[in-house]
């Protein structure tokens, strides 16, 4: 098991998550459950992604996790 708070990739990631809650508040009313919603789950899956794969045993496991995050981070980037 590894501690993700010694990753600097936990660290931006999480760094992303609140800028990105900050910056979608300003967005309009009418994407609150849909653009809003989507940007805030894909931001908030990297950290969460990083932080489940430093729990698991495998560096298979890790790397698997890792890549999930990755691919939220591709989607928020969109």
């Amino acid at each position: 098991m590894r501690d993700h708070t010694k990753l600097r990739a936990f660290e931006l990631a999480d760094e992303v998550a609140l800028l990105t809650y900050q910056f979608t508040s300003g967005f309009p009313r009418e994407e609150q459950f849909g653009l809003t919603s989507q940007m805030r789950r894909a931001a908030v899956s990297v950290p969460s992604n990083i932080v489940e794969g430093c729990g698991r045993d495998s560096n298979a496991e890790l790397l698997r996790f890792l890549d999930m995050a990755y691919g939220s981070l591709r989607e928020l980037e969109y």
